[in-house]
């Protein structure tokens, strides 16, 4: 998939069908001088739902329909008869879906399971015909009710991709690279900041034909859960994950402090993000010989006794096995 075909952002308007119309039929028979009303209620609008599909990687389809409208109830009809249902119209969309009333910004629900179904707009409901309202007063009532009208919105879709791994890391921190080393993704490479602008999906290969899905999210920089750089629209992203990679270069002039740097800009755009599971890759470590590679480990044994770490190198393939053999333990935790 291309860079412009990831679509995880839009906004659509959903109508649903207007009830049918109550009957107020009288019963007229050759032999059935008053039969009275048979008059049959109104058919059900059509709801506008909102459904899962798990083949569906991106919100790329709706930047050429964004609008639908259900169908409208039918008419009853005589002999008691009720009118069809409106035609429901389902909006499928990708696992990981978040949807919001445009409006109001009111969280609305989430789609997370394949096949999974939300109304997002109720039809209308039918009219009631006239026979509900024979009584001993009034035999032959000659009316009938009106369906009630459907309901108009305008929603807000959101994509918060569903990998088990999120890579976290300064623009420029080999996040792409890795990405295309462990898996059969081609993300974009390139020697300058924000070469990707979209989250990037890979399967990650392991042993006894095992896998899991690592995304490669757009570099954070300082001041990210504020809205600097790509801020929110990458930040959510990370919310799905599982185990949250963390990538910085060796040749970094202070790893703790940009690990730091990373952490505070999750726990300030969402605090539960801390809970999730944490390893640090220490990435292009094939600049580094093994003289110097031994230095840095003393020092990165005193800053990171919290959290695991390792070197590795996209381009030498050297800890990637070892990488993978950490975070699958992660994983399955």
């Amino acid at each position: 998939m291309t860079e412009g075909n990831f679509v995880d952002y839009v906004k659509i308007d959903v109508v649903s069908g207007k009830g049918g119309q109550g009957s107020a039929h009288l019963r007229r028979e050759k032999f059935v001088a008053k039969g009275g009303p048979d008059g049959g209620d109104g058919g059900r609008g059509g709801h506008v739902i909102i459904r899962g599909n798990k083949n569906l990687w991106t919100l790329f389809s709706f930047k050429f329909k964004r609008h639908f409208k259900a169908g409208h109830g039918e008419h009853g009809s005589k002999s008691r008869s009720t009118g069809a249902a409106g035609a429901d119209v389902y909006i499928d969309v990708p696992l990981g879906t978040v949807v919001r009333d445009t409006e109001t910004k009111q969280l609305l629900f989430e789609i997370t399971e394949d096949g999974e179904e939300k109304i997002a707009a109720e039809g209308g409901l039918g009219g009631l015909g006239n026979w509900h309202f024979k009584s001993a007063t009034n035999q032959t009532p000659r009316y009938a009710q009106p369906g009630t009208g459907g309901e108009e919105k305008k929603l807000t879709l959101e994509l918060k991709v569903l990998a088990d791994v999120g890579l976290v890391g300064f623009p420029n921190a080999g996040k792409s690279t890795l990405l295309s080393a462990l898996t059969a993704a081609k993300p974009k490479i390139a020697d300058y900041e924000f070469t990707t602008l979209k989250p990037n999906l890979g399967i990650v290969q392991y042993r006894d034909f095992r896998s899991f899905v690592l995304a490669d999210i757009p570099g954070i920089i300082e001041g990210a859960a504020e809205g600097k750089g790509l801020g929110h629209y990458f930040l959510r992203h990370i919310e799905r994950n599982a185990v949250l990679l963390f990538l910085i270069p060796a040749d970094s002039p202070d790893i703790r402090k940009e690990y730091e740097i990373l952490l505070n800009e999750l726990r300030k755009y969402n605090p539960e993000m801390l809970d999730k599971s944490r390893i640090v890759a220490i990435s292009k470590s094939d600049m580094l010989d093994e003289e110097l590679m031994a230095e840095m480990d003393e020092e990165l044994k005193k800053d990171f006794s919290d959290v695991p770490y390792l070197f590795i190198s996209s381009v030498s393939q050297f800890g990637l096995q070892k990488l993978k053999d950490k975070l699958w333990v992660l994983l399955n935790e």
